[in-house]
């Protein structure tokens, strides 16, 4: 679940581990964007698409929004779980901080600074370099593909990070799928490959953990998608198919999500 296309890098996980697990992807297109909303209005907003998608008798729940994670975690897991193990999606500074630094953290101008960032800054990076980058319209760009407007945000981001960043943290769930341009307009020639560090990976593995199932990468891709957008079956959206993560989720994308491979 998430407001808009960013669950697609963490649901396109979980299709690469296990290509026979069943999907339901819940957005809301009617409430979007969740980020300039009060933390109550998230928490309700979230809620709400949140159960569209327990509806559904999921065996686990994936917040892959880091708005969603941070102002509505607690409200999902006190009505869901345990019967619906919650799984959140936390920035991967403590990763980032592993590789030495100096660090750069991309994310919303909400997120950036916010309290919730700074504490895992505190916990898990002290002491290394970390620079936090708010990036203005990139998520907004990436969910409604605008090609110019991604362009010109990570630009302008890009412009803000230090020449010297070696590891890069996604801490918003949309800036995964345009992980390769932002790593384009970071690199700097000569120097070494730059490391981006999104969640999507992680949380996929940590859900499935929750679940006792095993990674298999192997088995038949005989996975449904259902889409609800705004608690409405549906399907993807045009601007999601601009992605990879889309793509391979589109083949079994029907509305109602009752079509397999």
């Amino acid at each position: 679940m998430d407001s808009g296309t960013g669950l697609l890098a963490a649901a396109a996980a979980v299709r690469r581990l296990r290509p026979d697990a069943d999907l339901v992807i819940s957005s809301d297109p009617d409430g979007m964007p969740w980020g300039p909303r009060p933390p109550h209005d998230i928490a309700a907003h979230a809620l709400a698409v949140a159960r569209a998608a327990a509806a559904h008798r999921p065996d686990a729940l994936i917040v892959a929004c880091n708005t969603a994670s941070v102002h509505a975690l607690p409200a999902l897991r006190a009505e869901l779980e345990p019967a619906l193990p919650v799984i959140g999606t936390v920035p991967a500074i403590k990763p980032a901080a592993a590789t030495g630094g100096p660090v750069a953290i991309w994310a919303t101008p909400a997120t950036t600074g916010s309290p919730y960032q700074r504490d895992l800054i505190a916990k898990f990076a002290a002491d290394v370099e970390v620079t936090g980058v708010p990036c203005p319209g990139l998520a907004d760009a990436v969910e409604g593909a605008d090609e110019a407007a991604i362009d010109a945000a990570v630009a302008a981001a890009a412009a803000h990070t230090p020449r010297d960043v070696r590891t890069v943290v996604l801490g918003c769930t949309h800036y995964e799928l345009v992980a390769e341009r932002i790593r384009a307009a970071l690199q700097q020639p000569g120097a070494p490959a730059l490391v981006l560090l999104g969640s999507a990976e992680a949380v996929a593995a940590q859900a499935l953990r929750r679940i006792g199932a095993e990674p298999d990468p192997s088995a038949e891709p005989t996975g449904t998608v259902t889409v609800l957008l705004s608690g409405r079956p549906g399907r993807l959206p045009e601007a999601a198919l601009a992605y990879a993560e889309g793509r391979l989720l589109a083949g079994p994308a029907r509305a109602g999500g009752t079509v397999r491979h």
